[in-house]
Protein backbone atom coordinates (compact mmCIF):
# COMPACT_ATOMS: atom_id res chain seq x y z
CA UNK A 1 0.00 0.00 0.00
CA UNK A 2 2.77 2.49 1.10
CA UNK A 3 4.68 1.32 -2.66
CA UNK A 4 1.39 2.19 -4.26
CA UNK A 5 0.67 5.71 -2.19
CA UNK A 6 4.38 6.59 -3.08
CA UNK A 7 3.48 6.17 -6.61
CA UNK A 8 0.09 8.32 -7.07
CA UNK A 9 2.31 11.05 -4.75
CA UNK A 10 5.21 11.35 -7.11
CA UNK A 11 2.80 11.10 -10.42
CA UNK A 12 0.47 13.74 -8.51
CA UNK A 13 4.04 16.46 -8.42
CA UNK A 14 5.03 15.64 -11.92
CA UNK A 15 1.75 16.74 -13.13
CA UNK A 16 1.93 19.12 -11.07
CA UNK A 17 5.28 20.35 -12.52
CA UNK A 18 4.24 19.87 -16.06
CA UNK A 19 1.08 21.51 -15.37
CA UNK A 20 3.09 25.03 -14.24
CA UNK A 21 6.15 24.30 -16.54
CA UNK A 22 4.83 23.25 -20.43
CA UNK A 23 3.52 25.05 -23.11
CA UNK A 24 0.94 21.94 -23.58
CA UNK A 25 0.63 20.20 -20.18
CA UNK A 26 -2.10 18.02 -22.21
CA UNK A 27 0.80 15.92 -23.85
CA UNK A 28 2.60 14.47 -20.64
CA UNK A 29 -1.07 13.83 -19.48
CA UNK A 30 -2.21 11.72 -22.20
CA UNK A 31 1.04 10.20 -22.07
CA UNK A 32 0.36 8.96 -18.73
CA UNK A 33 -3.20 7.95 -19.64
CA UNK A 34 -2.11 5.70 -23.01
CA UNK A 35 0.37 3.90 -20.33
CA UNK A 36 -2.51 3.50 -18.01
CA UNK A 37 -1.19 5.14 -15.18
CA UNK A 38 -4.61 7.30 -14.65
CA UNK A 39 -6.48 3.82 -13.88
CA UNK A 40 -6.23 4.11 -10.03
CA UNK A 41 -8.31 6.55 -8.07
CA UNK A 42 -7.87 9.56 -7.97
CA UNK A 43 -6.60 9.83 -11.43
CA UNK A 44 -9.33 7.48 -12.89
CA UNK A 45 -11.61 10.70 -12.47
CA UNK A 46 -9.74 12.23 -14.85
CA UNK A 47 -9.33 8.75 -17.58
CA UNK A 48 -12.93 7.84 -16.86
CA UNK A 49 -13.99 11.30 -18.69
CA UNK A 50 -12.80 9.72 -22.25
CA UNK A 51 -16.13 7.82 -21.83
CA UNK A 52 -18.12 10.73 -21.13
CA UNK A 53 -19.78 12.26 -25.08
CA UNK A 54 -20.51 15.43 -25.38
CA UNK A 55 -23.26 17.90 -27.41
CA UNK A 56 -21.40 18.13 -30.71
CA UNK A 57 -23.39 21.55 -31.58
CA UNK A 58 -21.45 22.55 -27.81
CA UNK A 59 -18.77 20.26 -27.96
CA UNK A 60 -17.32 19.76 -32.05
CA UNK A 61 -14.16 18.77 -30.41
CA UNK A 62 -15.34 15.98 -28.76
CA UNK A 63 -15.84 13.97 -25.51
CA UNK A 64 -15.26 15.61 -22.41
CA UNK A 65 -11.30 13.80 -22.07
CA UNK A 66 -10.75 16.02 -25.71
CA UNK A 67 -12.30 19.27 -24.08
CA UNK A 68 -10.12 19.15 -20.81
CA UNK A 69 -7.35 18.67 -22.82
CA UNK A 70 -7.94 21.75 -24.67
CA UNK A 71 -9.16 23.71 -21.99
CA UNK A 72 -5.69 22.65 -20.30
CA UNK A 73 -3.26 23.96 -23.01
CA UNK A 74 -5.42 27.06 -23.45
CA UNK A 75 -4.39 28.20 -19.72
CA UNK A 76 -1.29 27.05 -20.10
CA UNK A 77 -1.13 30.19 -21.93
CA UNK A 78 -2.69 32.52 -19.43
CA UNK A 79 -2.13 31.07 -16.38
CA UNK A 80 0.70 34.07 -15.34
CA UNK A 81 -2.38 36.37 -15.40
CA UNK A 82 -4.38 34.39 -12.66
CA UNK A 83 -3.87 35.14 -8.96
CA UNK A 84 -2.45 31.40 -8.47
CA UNK A 85 -1.34 29.56 -10.89
CA UNK A 86 -0.64 26.69 -9.15
CA UNK A 87 -4.77 27.00 -8.31
CA UNK A 88 -5.55 28.08 -12.11
CA UNK A 89 -3.77 24.90 -13.96
CA UNK A 90 -5.60 22.44 -11.35
CA UNK A 91 -9.08 24.25 -11.79
CA UNK A 92 -8.78 24.16 -15.37
CA UNK A 93 -7.70 20.26 -15.28
CA UNK A 94 -10.31 19.15 -12.86
CA UNK A 95 -12.91 21.73 -13.89
CA UNK A 96 -15.41 19.00 -15.82
CA UNK A 97 -14.79 15.84 -13.58
CA UNK A 98 -18.20 16.35 -12.69
CA UNK A 99 -19.33 15.12 -16.02
CA UNK A 100 -19.30 11.86 -15.19
CA UNK A 101 -22.02 11.35 -12.49
CA UNK A 102 -24.16 14.03 -14.30
CA UNK A 103 -23.84 14.03 -17.89
CA UNK A 104 -27.50 11.94 -18.99
CA UNK A 105 -29.23 11.49 -22.39
CA UNK A 106 -32.70 13.86 -21.90
CA UNK A 107 -34.94 13.72 -25.18
CA UNK A 108 -32.44 13.28 -27.22
CA UNK A 109 -30.12 15.77 -25.80
CA UNK A 110 -26.81 15.59 -23.76
CA UNK A 111 -27.18 17.62 -20.77
CA UNK A 112 -24.73 17.83 -17.34
CA UNK A 113 -27.02 19.17 -14.77
CA UNK A 114 -25.10 20.47 -11.76
CA UNK A 115 -22.03 18.83 -12.82
CA UNK A 116 -20.25 22.28 -11.74
CA UNK A 117 -21.22 21.63 -8.59
CA UNK A 118 -20.70 17.72 -7.71
CA UNK A 119 -17.50 18.89 -9.66
CA UNK A 120 -16.61 21.15 -6.48
CA UNK A 121 -17.06 18.47 -4.66
CA UNK A 122 -15.13 15.91 -6.49
CA UNK A 123 -12.20 18.06 -6.44
CA UNK A 124 -12.06 18.13 -2.61
CA UNK A 125 -12.04 14.19 -2.63
CA UNK A 126 -9.19 14.03 -4.99
CA UNK A 127 -6.85 16.82 -4.24
CA UNK A 128 -7.43 15.58 -0.31
CA UNK A 129 -5.26 12.37 -1.81
CA UNK A 130 -2.65 14.82 -1.86
CA UNK A 131 -3.05 18.17 -0.12
CA UNK A 132 -3.52 19.38 3.51
CA UNK A 133 -3.78 22.29 3.13
CA UNK A 134 -7.79 23.12 3.24
CA UNK A 135 -7.39 26.56 1.98
CA UNK A 136 -5.82 25.55 -1.19
CA UNK A 137 -8.01 22.79 -1.74
CA UNK A 138 -11.10 25.00 -1.43
CA UNK A 139 -9.58 27.46 -3.84
CA UNK A 140 -9.23 24.80 -6.68
CA UNK A 141 -12.80 23.79 -5.74
CA UNK A 142 -14.82 27.09 -5.69
CA UNK A 143 -13.00 27.60 -9.34
CA UNK A 144 -14.81 24.82 -10.55
CA UNK A 145 -17.99 25.29 -8.72
CA UNK A 146 -18.23 28.84 -10.44
CA UNK A 147 -16.40 28.07 -13.99
CA UNK A 148 -20.15 28.08 -15.82
CA UNK A 149 -20.87 31.48 -14.02
CA UNK A 150 -19.77 33.31 -17.56
CA UNK A 151 -23.15 31.94 -19.12
CA UNK A 152 -25.27 31.91 -16.09
CA UNK A 153 -24.09 36.17 -15.59
CA UNK A 154 -23.88 36.86 -19.45
CA UNK A 155 -27.55 35.17 -19.82
CA UNK A 156 -28.98 36.55 -16.15
CA UNK A 157 -30.44 33.39 -15.33
CA UNK A 158 -31.95 33.31 -11.88
CA UNK A 159 -29.74 30.86 -10.52
CA UNK A 160 -26.88 32.73 -10.52
CA UNK A 161 -25.42 32.92 -7.29
CA UNK A 162 -23.70 36.67 -7.25
CA UNK A 163 -22.87 36.85 -3.34
CA UNK A 164 -21.49 33.68 -3.26
CA UNK A 165 -19.33 34.33 -6.63
CA UNK A 166 -18.08 37.17 -4.93
CA UNK A 167 -17.35 36.00 -1.73
CA UNK A 168 -16.26 32.37 -2.68
CA UNK A 169 -13.58 33.01 -5.43
CA UNK A 170 -11.75 35.23 -7.97
CA UNK A 171 -13.94 37.21 -10.51
CA UNK A 172 -11.32 37.63 -12.63
CA UNK A 173 -9.87 34.02 -11.90
CA UNK A 174 -13.43 32.62 -13.06
CA UNK A 175 -13.60 35.15 -16.10
CA UNK A 176 -10.18 33.46 -17.39
CA UNK A 177 -11.13 30.17 -16.35
CA UNK A 178 -14.24 30.65 -18.06
CA UNK A 179 -12.64 31.80 -21.17
CA UNK A 180 -9.97 28.88 -21.52
CA UNK A 181 -13.35 27.09 -21.69
CA UNK A 182 -14.85 28.37 -24.09
CA UNK A 183 -11.65 28.27 -26.40
CA UNK A 184 -10.81 24.91 -25.42
CA UNK A 185 -13.64 23.40 -27.97
CA UNK A 186 -13.66 22.83 -31.80
CA UNK A 187 -14.66 26.11 -33.84
CA UNK A 188 -14.46 28.66 -30.53
CA UNK A 189 -14.99 32.15 -31.74
CA UNK A 190 -11.91 34.04 -29.89
CA UNK A 191 -13.51 37.59 -29.95
CA UNK A 192 -16.83 36.91 -29.14
CA UNK A 193 -16.23 34.37 -26.22
CA UNK A 194 -13.47 37.64 -25.02
CA UNK A 195 -16.51 40.34 -25.52
CA UNK A 196 -18.51 37.27 -23.28
CA UNK A 197 -16.01 37.81 -20.88
CA UNK A 198 -15.83 41.16 -20.70
CA UNK A 199 -19.52 41.16 -20.27
CA UNK A 200 -19.25 39.19 -17.38
CA UNK A 201 -16.81 40.99 -15.63
CA UNK A 202 -19.24 44.27 -15.63
CA UNK A 203 -22.04 42.70 -14.67
CA UNK A 204 -20.37 40.31 -11.67
CA UNK A 205 -18.90 43.47 -10.77
CA UNK A 206 -21.33 46.04 -10.77
CA UNK A 207 -24.57 44.01 -10.02
CA UNK A 208 -25.52 44.33 -6.12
Amino acid sequence: MDKKNNKLNQMYEDINYHILNDTRPSIYIESLDEKGELEDRPFNMLSRLKKVEQSKKYHPEGNVWKHTMLVLNEAAKVKEKSSDSNVFMWGALLHDIGKFETTKYRKDKITSYDHDKVGAKRVEEFLEYFQQDTEYIKKVAMLVKYHMYILYVVKDLPFADLKGLRKETNIDDIALLGLCDRLGRGGADEKLEEENIRLFLKKAKNNK
